[in-house]
């Protein structure tokens, strides 16, 4: 048995027995699940290179997980950074991260610096890069007189910029005082320093305006240098100028400026030295000035430029080379040329290289007694220097392991126990850089587990491949092993394909692949099995494609697109137009399998595409809508007129016939139109193809070589009337002196498949040759080439064929018509092209740039047209997932193809998933075939939210807390950051209680939550957080639960007879049944059993159900709620007794009183007793506030009616006041006025019993 295994870097045992895999224990860095004790690892930090705004907040990266989650520290230049003692400086709960608050006050520079974070915890320590934070800085110009420069026409000129040193280096730029770009040509150039180079000047460049411009991006600022002023003038204004400022004895005279051979202008002398790093962008420059303009070229002296890598900018006068390497060292000469010289400058490049990795170290997981190695193996120009760290500290002072053992660029470790538990750092450096690389030594005894989850149902369409995953972790490594069916056979066939992750994939799946598959992964310490359930669904297909159809403007149009599918999938039907959404119009209707666009106008014309889409699988079909203009309105009718007759042919000459005829009847319509229909005379029905139209006055028609028919047709002015052949003559051989072809016959095109070229044409008519004999002289040659014509004269043939030529070369041909008079006139000549081979080059240049975590945007550079060998059909981009940056192991690979039309030179990348790491090519496609691909270039999309949490369980429900277990979203689509619970009571009556909200370190899957209410049901919502923000939340329910009574335990089926079963049918996806209505303390037999293609599988169990849990007993007496109620109760009706007291002394004092209720104004009757209320008492003041002391106003002011001194506080009424005799009538007013409403303010003075009312 043959048995595959992807990719190769394995071990593995294969042979005759069931299809297992060895994993070999350095095969990639291994992932300990987050439950389990591991060292630190650091998963995010900040750039080495930090250059942050000055104007924010500084934020430090630093995250790290382990188990126990590790604790953070830092330093800063070397030594110790206290955060404590610095106000300004925070880290962030549960991470590294620092923020360092200088928005409020502080300043960056204070806290420029390096900085290094440490991650520790019980099984190491790992610490991330050296940061170097420097604050962006944008200085201003200095400022300098710049004096006008005043130049000969033709003479060389150099504008300085010298920008200020800004960091990051600013980028120039020279625009005019209207902010538009000075225009640059092969005369006028910036440099790569930012100055401007003229080669020669001219009077066109005289102006005050020339400004360099330095744009600093990082603090999006624009500094400005003083504009410097250029005049330029001919020979004879110097000669004027200097005339005038000297005296009558002094002589001078400026000559005009010469034509002269180059000279650069940079870099000086005849050769020059450049240095570059690996991968960096190589750029050379050479600026020549000279009269006419220099041009300029580039060679490599001891080699050829990279094509795919070498670009020319500035018109040609810097030469870049991108992912510049070693092998791009070597001598470099521009060539600079006009018509009076030649001139040569060599720089030598030379390419250096900071450290990078061949092979970085990775994390090890050993079991106790094993041995393992860690390599550290990177590479640079000069050697990078390595040395080791043990927990951040030198090893060679860090306390020492008997198991360990140094051996240059690996340690070596043998017989490892739990303490050899470390995490170790690799430094590899030179004077170009540094690489540090941290990667733990875990010492762990675990049996195996399975991480996928179990029962997992993978449903695939047929003949395509399944995936059936088993990610597993065990230590010592755990073999895999995969079976098939009930019964536990193994797989023995070689259709079958191991992943190094424990994946196994069916490369084509039939329909007899359904059914169960078990993974079994072993070590020496147990087992762990896995059962996956296959599915094979039938492939979905279009059996009813849309049309090609033609609709007149304002018509409708329908298209039909059925669908056949498995039958356990739910198809969904799209429509597109030219593969975009349909128009949001109305007159768009889509109903079930059919699409119908009403009232259509010239824009609906396009292609229409019908998608059907399931959750496995997409087909698609196509059809194209022609809109053609409506027919004409039908014009009044008239009476036609009768045909002519009494056709007669005289006057026989060579080349002339008269044709007469007798007019019929107009009936009442004037004739305006004589129709003469004629042919070649073949005996043939209906055969007429051709027809003049003249007026009724002429009687002549020429003719040529013909046997021909005539026949005569009149058309009135509203109409054209039918042909009706009332009188026909045949007149053969009726011009017997034939002659030349005047036309040749029509060139369709020429084309070819290497190596010949087709050539085809539009044969002659009879009546266009004009003679018998007719033949066809075709001619050709190169387009390019000096070749004279080659010809060949065929028979009466409408194509030929020339053997032998080149590939896709450009032919020029004719194709002329003869008789056996002669020759036709001259032809047009057309171009064609030969056969067509498949593209030689790659596009190059292929970058990528990712909008988000789902889109890219991939650029290539065109690949020449010579090159192409055919007709440029576009570009095909190939793009992959090769693993996702959240998993480790490798995954099948599924290629994707996107082809752009044309020569487009970029596109969209959509559909990527996040946090993944693709790679992608280009190639061309011609009418052959694809072209080579491009060097892959690799890329990594950003994080996403991620999915929900697997699930989400809520066990060990106790009195006052609940334990919830979780497992990580399947879709990570990063590095989790945190998880989120939120949770609410709910009551008796569904409503919810308030919301309590806590994070969660990511590295959990189980969380106990105390301190909650007994018996009382709570709502929780999950959800997990990466950097990009949070996803899809879970929701769950679970209640507390109640005291325990003191219930006797049961007697477990005492004296009871046998139940009969009671079944139940379930989903066989599912991995647990809930058992309800129960009795408490009763034992319970359950049976489980199971049916598929391999028979009828069960098992048996008892349980006994605990004992009955009795609601809290609460003596209400002695509750404190009871016991306030109560003594409210005593205090109301108190208050009520002293009320009425008082309001029966009130009414014996004053005698009047009698008489105000005999004689009361209806306003102010008191409620009668049958209402229920006291005499005074109104509910209306309940809510009043005391208006004497009880309150004061908004502004803390007290009105002057509210003083404490007046006696209005102490009568009946708001208005009570003294009479003009003084006494007091407020308390007999037998009608109270209203005074004008102030806010809330009481209408009734603050009596004791009013008083008690609005307390009441």
């Amino acid at each position: 048995m043959q048995i595959k295994i992807m990719p190769k870097k394995k071990c593995l045992s294969a042979g005759r027995g069931p299809l297992i895999v060895f994993l070999c224990q350095m095969i990639s860095a291994v992932e300990v699940p987050l439950d389990l004790v591991q060292p630190p690892t650091i998963t995010q930090q900040s750039p080495k290179d930090y250059i942050i705004d000055p104007r924010e907040n500084i934020v430090i990266q630093c995250e790290a997980k382990g188990k126990p989650p590790p604790s953070f520290s830092w330093t800063r230049n070397g030594t110790h950074f206290d955060i404590d003692k610095d106000p300004l400086v925070t880290m962030n709960p549960g991470s590294g991260t620092l923020v360092i608050n200088i928005m409020s006050e502080g300043k960056a520079e204070t806290y420029e610096g390096v900085y290094q974070c440490t991650a520790r915890n019980e099984r190491g320590a790992a610490i991330s890069n050296n940061i170097v934070i420097r604050p962006s800085r944008s200085p201003l110009w200095t400022k300098e007189k710049l004096e006008p420069m005043i130049l000969r026409n033709g003479q060389p000129l150099v504008l300085p910029c010298r920008p200020p040193i800004g960091l990051p280096p600013p980028i120039i730029f020279w625009m005019d005082n209207s902010f538009q770009r000075l225009p640059q040509s092969e005369r006028v150039s910036q440099g790569l320093n930012g100055d401007l180079y003229f080669s020669n000047v001219l009077p066109e460049d005289t102006r005050e305006d020339y400004i360099c411009y330095a744009r600093f991006n990082h603090t999006q600022t624009i500094q400005q240098k003083q504009p410097i002023s250029v005049k330029v003038i001919s020979v004879d204004e110097l000669n004027d100028t200097i005339a005038a400022n000297l005296s009558d004895t002094e002589f001078y005279s400026a000559k005009p400026s010469r034509e002269r051979p180059p000279t650069f202008l940079t870099p000086e002398g005849n050769a020059s030295h450049k240095e570059e790093l690996r991968g960096n962008v190589l750029s050379l420059e050479c600026i020549a000035e000279g009269l006419p303009t220099p041009i300029i070229h580039w060679i490599k002296e001891d080699g050829t430029l990279p094509i795919n890598r070498t670009f020319y900018k500035n018109f040609r006068k810097t030469l870049q080379i991108i992912h510049v390497s070693e092998a791009d060292s070597g001598k470099y000469q521009c060539i600079a040329k006009n018509a009076l010289g030649v001139i040569h400058h060599t720089i030598s490049v030379t390419v250096k290289a900071a450290p990078y990795w061949i092979m970085a170290p990775r994390n090890l997981v050993l079991s106790p007694g094993e041995d393992g190695s860690l390599i550290c193996r990177p590479n640079g120009n000069p050697k990078p220097k390595i040395s080791w760290l043990t927990n951040g500290v030198p090893i060679e002072i860090a306390s020492d392991d008997p198991s360990r053992k140094i051996d240059g660029d690996t340690i070596i470790f043998s017989n490892v126990q739990e303490r050899s538990s470390a995490v170790y750092q690799c430094n590899a450096s030179n004077e170009y850089g540094y690489l540090l690389a941290n990667a733990f030594v875990n010492v762990l005894a675990e049996p195996p587990r399975i991480l996928t989850p179990a029962n997992t149902l993978y449903q695939v369409i047929a003949n395509r491949p399944a995936l059936l995953d088993c990610a597993f972790f065990g230590s010592p490594l755990p073999t895999v092993e995969w079976f098939k069916g009930a019964k536990g056979s193994a797989l023995r066939e070689d259709i079958y394909v191991l992943h190094e992750n424990g994946t196994l994939e069916i490369p084509v799946a039939q329909k007899d692949s359904t059914g169960t598959y078990t993974c079994v992964a072993r070590n020496k310490l147990g087992v762990a099995k896995n059962e996956a359930r296959l599915e094979i669904k039938d492939p979905t297909r279009i059996i009813k494609q849309p049309e090609y159809a033609v609709v007149q403007r304002g018509g409708t149009v329908s298209f039909e697109c059925k669908v056949k599918h498995d039958h356990t999938l739910i198809p969904t039907i799209m429509w597109l137009k030219d593969n975009r959404e349909l128009p949001d119009d109305r007159r768009f209707t889509v109903d079930k399998d059919h699409l119908e666009v009403a009232d259509v106008g010239d824009d609906d014309g396009g292609t229409y595409t019908c998608v059907a889409n399931t959750t496995l699988d997409n087909v698609s079909a196509s059809a194209v809508l022609s809109v053609v203009a409506p027919t004409p309105t039908p014009a009044p009718i008239y009476d036609v007129p009768n045909p002519p007759f009494d056709l007669e042919l005289t006057n026989h000459l060579n080349k002339s016939v008269q044709l007469s005829w007798t007019p019929g009847d107009d009936n009442n319509s004037p004739i305006t139109i004589l129709d003469i229909h004629f042919a070649h005379y073949s005996g043939i029905k209906g055969s007429w193809r051709h027809k003049i139209n003249i007026d009724n006055s002429d009687r002549t028609l020429k003719s040529k070589y013909l046997n021909i028919t005539f026949l005569v047709s009149k058309a009135a002015s509203h109409f054209e009337n039918k042909p009706k052949k009332k009188r026909a003559y045949h007149m053969c051989g009726l011009l017997n002196f034939p002659e030349p072809d005047k036309k040749s016959p029509r060139l369709w095109k020429g084309l070819g498949s290497e190596p010949i070229l087709v050539i085809t044409w539009k044969p002659l008519n009879g009546f266009e040759s004009n003679g018998p004999g007719l033949q066809y002289k075709v001619s050709w040659r190169q387009k390019d080439g000096d070749d004279e014509w080659t010809s060949v004269v065929v028979a009466n043939v409408s194509k030929y064929i020339v053997s032998g030529t080149p590939t896709f070369v450009p032919y020029l041909i004719k194709v002329q018509a003869l008789n056996d008079v002669g020759f036709a006139p001259e032809p047009a000549v057309v171009m064609g092209h030969s056969g067509e081979d498949l593209p030689m080059v790659a596009p190059g240049n292929v970058r990528v740039n990712v909008v988000n975590s789902t889109l890219a945007e991939v650029h290539w550079d065109p690949v020449p047209l010579k090159s192409i060998r055919g007709h440029l059909q576009g570009y095909r981009i190939y793009y992959w997932k090769a693993q996702s940056l959240s998993e480790r192991s490798k995954r099948h690979i599924e290629k994707k193809i996107l082809t752009f039309q044309g020569s487009k030179t970029h596109g969209m990348l959509p559909g990527l998933e996040p946090f993944s790491h693709y790679t992608v090519n280009v190639r061309v496609v011609n009418g052959k075939g694809e072209g080579p691909a491009s060097p892959d270039r690799v890329f990594n999309t950003p994080e996403g939210v991620p999915s929900a949490p697997s699930s989400l369980k809520v066990v060990n429900p106790t009195l006052d807390s609940l334990t919830l277990e979780w497992d990580p979203p399947s879709h990570p689509n990063g590095i989790l950051t945190e998880y989120t619970l939120k949770y609410q009571p709910i009551n008796s009556t569904h409503e919810l209680g308030p919301l309590v909200d806590l994070k969660i370190p990511a590295n959990k899957t189980r969380w106990i939550l105390k301190n909650l209410n007994f018996s009382t049901r709570y709502k929780f919502y999950f959800y997990a957080q990466t950097s990009a923000g949070s996803g899809s939340q879970i929701t769950e329910e679970a209640v507390t639960t109640v005291d325990e009574a003191g219930i006797p335990p049961p007697d477990v089926g005492a004296g009871k007879g046998k139940e009969e079963w009671r079944k139940k049918i379930v989903n066989g996806s599912g991995n647990f049944f809930g058992l309800k209505g129960l009795m408490p303390g009763t034992a319970y037999k359950v049976g489980i059993g199971a049916e598929g293609n391999s028979g009828f599988v069960s098992s048996e169990d008892v349980f006994e159900t605990g004992p009955a849990m009795a609601s809290r007993q609460v003596d209400i007496a002695t509750q404190g709620w009871f016991i306030g109620l109560m003594c409210a109760v005593a205090l109301l009706i108190l208050i009520l007794l002293i009320v009425c007291f008082i309001r029966r002394n009130k009414g014996g004092k004053y005698p009047v009183k009698e008489k105000e209720d005999a004689h009361a104004d209806p306003e102010i009757q008191p409620m009668k007793e049958d209402d229920g209320t006291f005499g005074e008492y109104s509910d209306a003041e309940d809510h009043k506030p005391l208006k004497k002391g009880s309150r004061t106003p908004s502004d803390r002011t007290v009105k002057k009616e509210d003083s404490d001194d007046s006696l209005v506080d102490y009568g009946e009424g708001v208005n009570g006041q003294f009479n003009e005799d003084g006494s007091f009538i407020g308390q007999y007013s037998g009608k109270k006025e209203k005074e004008p409403a102030e806010g809330n303010e009481s209408s009734e003075a603050p009596s004791p019993v009013n008083a008690m009312n609005s307390f009441v």
